[in-house]
């Protein structure tokens, strides 16, 4: 039996999330990022603030303390501190407490802890959502391969507001809110788009109907990008599939998830 050292042990705990300890330090984590935010959002209330600011600074400073010394414990357990510091959540773990340590000198910078809210992506590593992730993969692959035609969809649709908005601009003028014609594209935008603010409204019948027009437009249009991403997201799954073959009879075209052949019953080979 190898018997491991302190530094060992608490890279297993901090780091990993095959043991139990590992597993339990990441939900404590997890919930103390999110007590400090919320910690964080109650204090930017002027009521809560003024009645209960000696409270939120002391619970404030015990988190920031915690994540001190994680970070800490993080560099001393890690096999290469320096790699560790330079990465991703490294910088995330270092950011999340020089705020506090900052507000000494910059009054307001502690609202900057807000990036802690970052960290509770480690919530992936202890839900070992990798079948989700790989999923992500092949939709993140589907854009890529769809990203000239969305590409050419963007542009039509940046022409198309910039005609709509400069014809209304014409049509309505400035007395009617529609000032210059970066205004009047924003309008289009947003009508095109169907959010409809309400801000800027046309008041001629004419350019009432090119409104009504631009809505119509909208709708066509929205189905457009979805229709391109799931061709393409559909050629890539079935791509996928294609890579779990049988060795048996040679069978191909199974789920991702798939233990055994669909033709004749052998277990498949292991896949990513």
């Amino acid at each position: 039996m190898v018997t491991l050292t302190r530094k060992q042990r608490l890279y297993q705990i901090i780091f990993g999330t095959q043991t139990k300890a590992g597993q339990y330090f990441d939900i404590i984590l997890i919930g103390a990022i999110l007590s400090s935010e919320l910690i964080l959002i109650l204090s930017s209330v002027q009521t809560v603030e003024s009645q209960y600011s000696t409270l939120l600074t002391v619970l404030e400073w015990t988190f920031t303390l915690l994540f001190t010394i994680e970070y800490v414990v993080r560099l001393y357990c890690s096999p290469k501190p320096w790699a560790y510091a330079k990465s991703f959540y490294g910088m995330i773990d270092l950011i999340a407490v020089l705020p506090s340590y900052l507000a000494f000198l910059l009054p307001g910078s502690n609202y900057l802890l807000i990036v802690r809210l970052v960290r509770v992506m480690r919530i992936f590593r202890i839900l070992k959502l990798a079948r989700f992730l790989k999923d992500s993969n092949i939709l993140l692959r589907s854009l890529k391969m769809a990203q000239r035609k969305i590409l050419v969809f963007f542009s039509t649709v940046a022409i198309l507001v910039t005609v709509l908005g400069s014809l209304l601009y014409i049509i309505e003028g400035p007395n009617n809110g529609f000032t210059s014609i970066p205004i009047s594209i924003y309008w289009a935008i947003v009508t095109i788009t169907t959010v409809g603010y309400g801000d800027i409204v046309p008041q001629t019948d004419l350019g009432k109907a090119l409104a009504s027009l631009t809505m119509l437009l909208g709708y066509s249009i929205l189905a457009v990008p979805t229709g391109i991403i799931t061709a393409e997201l559909s050629q890539e799954m079935k791509t996928q599939r294609e890579f779990i073959r049988c060795m048996n009879c040679s069978t191909s075209g199974h789920e991702a998830d798939a233990k055994y052949c669909r033709n004749c019953g052998t277990e498949l080979p292991e896949h990513l």
